[in-house]
């Protein structure tokens, strides 16, 4: 057991590392890309595949020994080795977060450790990275980007497809499944056309049909809506009480909504079941 949570630690912590890489890239690769003329060496030097790790500020290469999650970043006491500028604390702190979540979801993975759970996990686990990403860049950026909202589609849709080929009753799994794209991604496309991009952005559509994707079932899709909704309000109105909000401020939903459907997934069939003995004792 000790070996599983070292091992998982260090995956999250290097995959966090990652994370922060892959953040920087794309934002970099989509400002390039709009100057009429891009650097083309420049855009070279981004590619996630080929390009090595760089400074964010002076652009120098990173030697191995600056690439250690969190360990490099409180050595160089958060400056880079070769200019001296600051490193944002954003990068340890993903990487602790990424960490703890992936160590976090082996210990509250709600079901039992079977096959094709086994291939859940794993697949759960790549799209935690993608979301940390997209918390990441809708913090900064306020936008939920197609580069990266891609590949976690396809990895929601094979969770999906384990899903439903596992279950015991398939053709019951694929409607749940249907449902919840619909609760999860419908909600907020009525919210985006009803305020014409105001209440809601078309990135948080993508997102919502996407969760809904993940978490498998209507009743989830809906406890993940609350859920973020009530994250959102509790961060936001004491923020708009101390003014440190303004009324017209933009406040990123996709985050909550990721927080949520984190929680959901690993303990919304506790929720889900302490409602219904709670609020409705008599259903079968």
């Amino acid at each position: 057991m000790l070996m599983i949570y070292v091992a998982l630690t260090v995956l999250g912590l290097a995959f966090g590392s990652f994370v922060n890489a892959l953040v920087w890239r794309v934002r970099e690769q989509a400002t390039e890309t709009k100057n009429k003329s891009p650097d083309k060496k420049y855009l070279k030097r981004l590619s996630l595949s080929r390009g090595r790790s760089m400074c964010p500020q002076c652009k120098h290469e990173l030697a191995a020994k600056d690439l250690l999650p969190v360990l490099s970043w409180l050595s160089l006491r958060g400056r880079c080795r070769y200019c001296g500028q600051t490193i944002s604390s954003q990068y340890p702190v993903v990487e602790l977060v990424s960490a703890a979540l992936f160590v976090g979801s082996y210990i509250w993975w709600p079901v039992a450790f079977d096959g094709s759970q086994k291939v859940i996990f794993v697949l759960w686990l790549a799209l935690l990275i993608g979301f940390m990403a997209l918390i990441v860049y809708d913090l900064r950026w306020l936008l939920l980007p197609d580069r990266i909202m891609r590949p976690l589609s396809v990895l929601a849709g094979l969770m999906a497809v384990v899903t439903i080929v596992a279950a015991d009753h398939p053709l019951r799994a694929i409607l749940d499944t249907v449902l919840a794209v619909v609760v999860g991604g419908g909600i907020f496309y009525l919210l985006f056309q009803a305020s014409d991009g105001k209440w809601i952005g078309g990135g948080d559509v993508k997102l919502g049909g996407l969760l809904g994707l993940v978490v498998g079932t209507p009743a989830r899709s809906l406890l993940l809506i609350f859920t973020a909704a009530l994250l959102g309000s509790l961060i936001s109105l004491p923020m708009l009480a101390t003014k440190r909000l303004k009324g017209n401020s933009i406040i990123p939903f996709g985050p909550f909504l990721i927080i949520a459907t984190i929680v959901v997934q690993l303990f919304g069939q506790a929720i889900l079941l302490w409602y219904k003995k709670t609020f409705l004792p008599f259903t079968p």
